[in-house]
């Protein structure tokens, strides 16, 4: 097996550190008011309010994306195994205990495909699914956080021990 690309873990480490800071922060603009039925319908009127709406559903998708698509398969490369397809991914991280639900994660892209595919058809339907996409944000940032001590314990470098710990505010 040919030997990992320690930079492109590194890279991928940071990218996924800055989209989840993003992700938090645009969560908690968000969702400082409450959305419901009557929060969606009035989003016609509410350009700005739209605005961070689309800039959640995208970042909690890109985070998602870059996680599972990109930073786990090359995680497994470091690990001297070869990855699968992404819901075998998933499962291993499972039992590796760096990913507490890969059914949980699947939850999570269901969801970012509704709120993508599926915009604003049903205001409450997906005033639901936004809520329910907030709470999976906590998943997401808790398994970049799992990576990132599994990454510091087995393969420490200066390039991933400055990014430190999401946190998701209380």
């Amino acid at each position: 097996m040919s030997r990992p690309d320690e930079p492109r873990l590194h890279f991928l480490m940071d990218t996924v550190a800055r989209e989840g800071r993003h992700l938090i922060g645009t969560t908690g603009r968000l969702f400082s008011q409450v959305i419901d039925k009557a929060w969606i319908e009035n989003l016609d009127n509410e350009p700005e309010l739209a605005e961070r709406l689309d800039a959640f559903v995208a970042r909690f998708g890109r985070m998602q994306d870059t996680l599972g698509e990109k930073l786990v398969p090359e995680l497994m490369r470091h690990m001297q195994e070869t990855p699968g397809a992404v819901l075998d991914n998933l499962n291993r991280m499972e039992k590796l205990g760096l990913l507490k639900s890969a059914l949980d994660w699947v939850e999570a892209r269901n969801l970012r495909n509704r709120l993508v595919h599926e915009y604003m058809r049903d205001p409450a339907e997906f005033a639901q699914a936004l809520q329910r996409a907030r709470e999976r944000v906590a998943l997401l940032v808790d398994t970049y956080n799992r990576i990132l001590d599994y990454v510091l314990g087995h393969f420490p470098s200066d390039a991933v021990s400055h990014l430190g710990k999401l946190k998701l505010p209380t």
